[in-house]
């Protein structure tokens, strides 16, 4: 059997794509490191290196932003903003039925694309004058901003610049998925995570050595949370593959001058159909109103520092909501995917049965059988989701290190690489190569 990354190499479009793909995630990770234009990256890093940022919220947003939010680059926003908007988007389309009539007509995506990225500037312009506020702060401690730089003059420089920042990490994105390898948006994601995890490590294993006095991890503690990081891998693996598959019977049909024979097949419903898309609009979603309150609060403003502690990440209500909204995104993406009354209207008209079912009773079997595995699996994502939490809580592992370590970041790499995987196995056969597991195809475990 030839080796599939040699026939991924051999391949000309297939090696362009990965060659093109990987080209543009470096480039989304030097501008990871690339300041705003005024900061003083020295006086920045040493300022961390010292005080730490002594937030749990910052923290988070640094998680996503890959790095690039402690850096203050022109990436610190991360793509989170347009994901935001991306979820308003979806919700107005609901609320509003013009907007979803619009979405339908010639054109009509094209046009709602293009609102979108006006309403990811207007996001990115609200999150960018939370940095600099928050810049504001650090300035009172240490001098991070370069001598005759005044803040209004910061504020306008930020704002321009990490718009332009994220509306780039979103051409960057529209093109991996275009020319690359697929799944632009969350590769950005999972490159900033995957950067991220050689440092946590080595954190790890600093504090390791270090005594408990003096701040260290039990090394019993180290060991449990390897384990529970192994475990999680297994268990994203089994939730990511496993399906339900529903029968259906196509009856002989005659199409023009040609006959099309009976034939059996199934419907793969996944029992999570939505992959790690609820994570990632749950987190996206809180993110948005954390980093206003938390940068804006620092002003003296009451009552946006009392809902910036209420969000806190390591806090009782943050995860509660956390764990409601990725429930809710689940139903809510399965529903825009899966939709069974369209999936029942294609089966009726190419002459398919699903045995046992009536015909006209078959949107509400299929919509039972979602119902039943959608709930589930949203409950399983949200369990391992605020698996990092109380890892830090109950072992006192630094948050960097925690949120490497489970949950979110384990549920974001191991869906990526699966999908990404599939879209490699699905360039490979179209040039006639063997897939990337031993058979040929990644197997979903039937449930």
């Amino acid at each position: 059997m030839a080796n599939p990354i040699v026939g991924m190499l051999r391949t000309k479009e297939l090696r362009e794509r990965i060659l093109f793909t990987f080209g543009m995630l470096v480039v989304f990770r030097i501008g990871a490191v690339f300041p705003i234009p005024g900061i003083n990256a020295s006086e920045l890093s040493r300022f961390f290196a010292t005080q730490g940022t002594g937030n749990p919220i910052v923290d988070y947003l640094n998680f996503f932003a890959g790095g690039a939010f402690s850096n203050f680059s022109v990436f610190m926003l991360g793509i989170m903003p347009y994901i935001t908007m991306s979820i308003m988007m979806q919700l107005f389309m609901i609320v509003f039925p013009k907007l979803k009539k619009i979405s339908q007509e010639d054109g009509g995506k094209k046009k709602i694309q293009k609102w979108q990225r006006y309403g990811t500037v207007g996001v990115c312009i609200i999150q960018s004058l939370a940095v600099s506020q928050y810049a504001s702060h650090i300035q009172q401690s240490a001098n991070i901003l370069y001598e005759g730089l005044t803040m209004t003059q910061f504020r306008l420089i930020s704002i321009l610049t990490v718009t332009t920042g994220t509306m780039f990490l979103m051409w960057i994105g529209e093109q991996i998925t275009k020319r690359g390898i697929g799944n632009g948006i969350s590769l950005l994601i999972y490159a900033g995570i995957v950067a991220r995890l050689p440092e946590a490590i080595f954190q790890l294993f600093r504090l390791m050595r270090l005594p408990q006095q003096e701040g260290g991890i039990n090394p019993v503690f180290v060991i449990i949370v390897i384990v529970m990081f192994v475990g999680i891998v297994g268990l994203v693996v089994f939730e990511q593959q496993g399906q339900r598959k529903i029968p259906v019977n196509y009856a002989k049909r005659v199409v023009g001058r040609k006959m099309y024979g009976a034939q059996n097949t199934y419907i793969p419903f996944k029992i999570n159909p939505s992959g790690v898309i609820p994570v990632i609009f749950a987190s996206s979603i809180l993110m948005f109103p954390l980093q206003i309150a938390d940068s804006l609060g620092r002003g003296g403003i009451g009552w946006l520092v009392a809902v910036s502690n209420a969000l806190n990440p390591l806090g009782f209500l943050y995860n509660v909501l956390y764990v409601l909204f990725i429930v809710f995104f689940a139903y809510f993406y399965t529903q825009v995917t899966l939709n069974p009354v369209e999936i029942a209207r294609q089966i009726r008209e190419n002459g398919g049965s699903i045995p046992g079912i009536r015909t006209e009773r078959i949107e509400e079997h299929l919509t039972r059988i979602l119902n039943r595995i959608v709930l589930p699996g949203a409950l399983y994502l949200a369990m391992i989701a605020v698996t990092p939490t109380l890892i830090q809580l109950a072992f006192s592992i630094p948050s960097s290190v925690a949120y490497m370590m489970g949950g979110t970041s384990l549920l974001i790499m191991v869906g990526v690489g699966l999908d990404t995987m599939s879209q490699v196995e699905g360039l490979l056969k179209m040039h006639h190569h063997d897939g990337l597991v031993k058979k040929g195809r990644l197997r979903g475990r039937n449930l």
